[in-house]
């Protein structure tokens, strides 16, 4: 190097590394002063917590659904006459305001594939508030914008947010993105995520997605992005950790209920669950911190008791099914978007698939045709039909052949797949016998089966739920009636009942 460059060279080099070595101090010096300039008092507690050693914890493996396989297939029954009983019926149908979208019908394909997110051929935008808007000239554009199941949405991202880094790839990298995080402006995205949420009525589930589609659109670098989240969904209330897993940042949700088939760690007997590794490889040990972000305790809760407010985007289709020689046909609307949404879902307990509403347009539409069918028959006969109308109008497959894994379905995805199992018509049909008949109902679980049974005076297999007295009703057991068992689960007790709220 002497040689060649002589001793100019050896000046400069100097005089570069007496600069570099400043600039690096002063970077040090900034970033310690800009720490200090949190916008929150908890965050300097928090601060604490995570400059303290981490501890190892061990994952679990999730909890199955089904403790034993369900059956392949499903032999029909030998139909059976039931006694014709209770007063003439009339269905109501409930009242809604007329769609102001734009409605498309477009045919629906006899085959359907088995994904799990079904594609979206058309999207309209009009829910409020839509950040991003459609005229370019009435508000400058935002720092991010994705499209949310139909809806454009737009946020404004701070530098502080944009600039936090998980460097180096240790516990002390993810203090660094803190307390970059913690000092930015980053209480008009708080705010503008908890607008949007309660303006499109979006439940937990709604909102996490909300949280992981503008980290996405944020930080392209997966461990950047997870805690971007991470940081977000603490300053919404949420309780959720992140660990270290091989220099890798893992996310993990507080739930109070069972998100099945999904790896979880215990803190303090709390399970936090890694949702985005559900029904896929586990993720092994961690390291991670004890201490909860200072008043974030709200768990994620996956119930869904009001429908979201998603855009439009109005599919027809058509069921038919066979009834004493005659072919009855069912057609209905649904939204593209809302099916969408559904399928990102993890694995629930029962009751949030069993409690969740129908849309009201589908429900409508549906309650129109069989009104046609079974107005002025007898109750019995009437929601013996409907038993016939989910027994028949799909055909049964397991949802590992289906999807590859478990899913439950709910009422609104049991219709628009052409293929199910047991405990998805025994959802759809829970919620069309409580609507159109105020019939009391719950779901019946056994080890490798669901059926439903029903509080009315018929005879037939019934079950003794608490002090209540319920006929069988099951809506896999293709021709069979109301109070009709399948053999093999006529001697067996159920393993659980899920409660159907009226």
């Amino acid at each position: 190097m002497l040689r060649l460059f002589g001793r100019f060279s050896i000046v400069l080099l100097l005089a570069t590394s007496i600069l570099n070595a400043q600039s690096f101090e002063d970077f040090k010096k900034s970033n310690a002063k800009s720490f200090k300039k949190y916008k929150d008092s908890r965050d300097s507690t928090f601060n604490k917590y995570l400059k303290e050693q981490w501890e190892a914890y061990n994952v679990y493996k999730g909890t199955p659904l089904y403790s034993k396989p369900k059956p392949r297939s499903i032999s029909p029954a030998e139909p059976k006459q039931i006694k014709s009983v209770g007063p003439k019926v009339s269905i109501i149908i409930k009242r809604v305001e007329p769609v102001k979208e734009k409605v498309t019908t477009p045919k629906v394909k006899k085959k359907t594939t088995p994904v799990q997110e079904p594609k979206k051929d058309i999207v309209i935008t009009k829910i409020k508030p839509i950040i991003v808007q459609e005229k370019k000239d009435e508000m400058p554009p935002r720092d991010i914008a994705f499209n949310y199941f139909g809806s454009e949405l737009g946020f404004d991202i701070s530098d502080g947010l944009k600039q936090a880094k998980f460097y180096p790839q240790n516990q002390k990298g993810i203090r660094n993105f803190f307390d970059n995080a913690a000092s930015s402006d980053y209480k008009n995205l708080i705010s503008e995520i908890k607008s949007i949420s309660k303006s499109m009525k979006l439940n937990d589930w709604g909102v996490y997605l909300l949280v992981l589609d503008i980290s996405k659109k944020v930080h392209m670098n997966h461990d950047n992005a997870n805690l971007l989240s991470w940081f977000i969904f603490n300053k919404l209330g949420y309780a959720v950790k992140v660990g270290l897993a091989k220099n890798r940042v893992v996310l993990m949700h507080y739930s109070n209920k069972i998100i099945y088939s999904t790896p979880n760690y215990k803190f303090s007997n709390k399970k936090f669950y890694v949702v985005s590794k559900y029904s896929k490889s586990s993720v092994g040990r961690l390291y991670s911190y004890k201490q909860d972000y200072p008043d974030a305790k709200k768990p994620l809760d996956l119930s869904l008791k009001t429908l979201p407010n998603l855009s439009k985007d109005i599919r027809k289709k058509t069921l038919s099914f066979e009834e004493n020689g005659k072919t009855y046909k069912v057609t209905f609307d649904y939204n593209q978007n809302l099916i969408d949404f559904m399928a990102t879902y993890p694995q629930a307990d029962y009751e949030t698939y069993f409690n969740s509403p129908l849309e009201t347009m589908t429900y409508n539409s549906i309650a129109r045709d069989l009104k046609k069918y079974v107005d002025g028959k007898k109750a019995g006969d009437a929601m013996n039909f409907v038993l016939h109308f989910v027994q028949k109008s799909f055909k049964y497959e397991r949802d590992n052949q289906q999807f590859g894994r478990e899913k439950v379905m709910f009422a609104n995805e049991t219709l628009y797949f052409n293929k199910s199992d047991c405990e998805d018509r025994a959802i759809l049909f829970s919620y069309l016998i409580k609507e159109l008949f105020g019939v009391g109902v719950v779901g019946v679980k056994y080890k490798d089966h669901m059926a439903t049974a029903l509080y009315v005076p018929m005879s037939g297999d019934s079950i003794k739920a608490g002090q209540r007295k319920l006929v069988l009703a099951d809506p896999t057991y293709i021709n069979a009636s109301i109070g009709q068992s399948m053999p093999k689960y006529k001697s067996i007790i159920p393993d659980s009942f899920v409660v159907v709220k009226g």
